[in-house]
């Protein structure tokens, strides 16, 4: 079960990786997490990947305070490789799918929501830790009884968009070519989906061949 824990946490936060190139790629829209790092990218003028990690040890000051139990190998893989992860991926669809058309990238901006939300919910599942980001949703829901996590998660998502958008304009990047569709999908449905994907694979799979 424990080896089974450990796979399922490196593979979710692996193409959670994978995906946010795809988003890149698409260029309809990056997660809201994405859209924030993409402000700050547009600010703060250090490698992407490198900037990805300095974020993430903030958040991750904020885990360590408020519920140690979030951090764990999938934290720590995501904090270290995601971003880099997702450099790469970019790369890859550049080279293998150059000039894919409006229609290509919205299909591959889809096939990015869902497996985003599918890999979040196997490591989710996992509970060898989270994300940095995803932890500050978490422990919102559990700290007060009033917002499930899928309502929390919105919110959180909402006030990323609206950070990462404000920073795009200050510094005159294209804001359309971050925080468009894909942006407002994840940010209202992001969360409804992780929970979703919870039940019906994350979840299964974990407790396979138990009697």
């Amino acid at each position: 079960m424990k080896a089974r824990r450990i796979l399922m946490s490196a593979f979710g936060v692996i193409i959670c990786g994978i995906s946010v190139g795809m988003f890149k790629h698409a260029s309809l829209g990056v997660d809201p997490f994405q859209s924030l790092m993409s402000g700050l990218d547009a600010a703060i003028p250090i490698r992407f990947g490198t900037l990805y990690v300095i974020v993430n040890l903030l958040l991750l000051t904020f885990a360590l305070v408020f519920d140690r139990r979030k951090i764990g190998l999938a934290t720590l893989i995501n904090l270290f490789f995601l971003g880099y992860i997702a450099e790469f991926s970019q790369r890859i669809c550049q080279l293998l799918l150059p000039d894919i058309g409006i229609a290509g990238r919205f299909i591959l901006l889809l096939i990015a929501i869902v497996i985003m939300c599918l890999a979040s919910a196997f490591y989710f599942t996992a509970a060898l830790g989270v994300s940095t980001y995803d932890a500050v949703s978490l422990i919102w829901a559990e700290k007060q009884s009033r917002l499930r996590f899928q309502y929390c998660r919105i919110i959180c998502d909402l006030v990323c968009v609206c950070a990462g958008a404000i920073l795009c304009k200050a510094k005159g990047v294209n804001i359309f070519g971050e925080i468009n569709i894909g942006t407002i999908i994840t940010a209202f449905f992001m969360g409804p989906l992780i929970a979703f994907f919870n039940v019906k694979a994350a979840r299964p799979l974990l407790n396979q061949g138990k009697k």
